[in-house]
């Protein structure tokens, strides 16, 4: 039988991942409130954001960097918009690589 969960992402009660993504207490709450459409999107866009700031996730900082713009990604109740500031589709010109992602932006 397939685990269903209301998902925080989408809103609406879809089939859920079959176990935890990652160990400890976010990866318990994603799989209690994501399901696997989410969750998906949210591996789509990583790589988008890890190929567009060229983060290394050898470094703990790009890490946490992503850890934030995963929760904010996933569970965000805001309609900001998802793609990171700056980017462009391939084969588009423009400015590829400004800007910095929430995490990672001076303040």
């Amino acid at each position: 039988m397939i685990r269903m969960v209301t998902c925080a992402k989408l809103k609406r009660r879809l089939p859920g991942l079959e176990k935890p993504p990652m160990p400890g207490e976010l990866g318990q709450r994603i799989y209690d409130n994501i399901s696997r459409q989410a969750w998906e999107m949210w591996q789509e866009h990583s790589r988008l954001l890890i190929n567009h700031y060229g983060l290394n996730l050898a470094d703990p900082d790009s890490r946490q960097i992503l850890r934030q713009e995963m929760e904010r990604f996933l569970f965000a109740d805001d309609e900001e918009e998802e793609k990171p500031e700056g980017w462009e589709p391939e084969g588009q010109s423009g400015a590829k690589g400004k800007g910095a992602p929430a995490g990672a932006r001076k303040k």
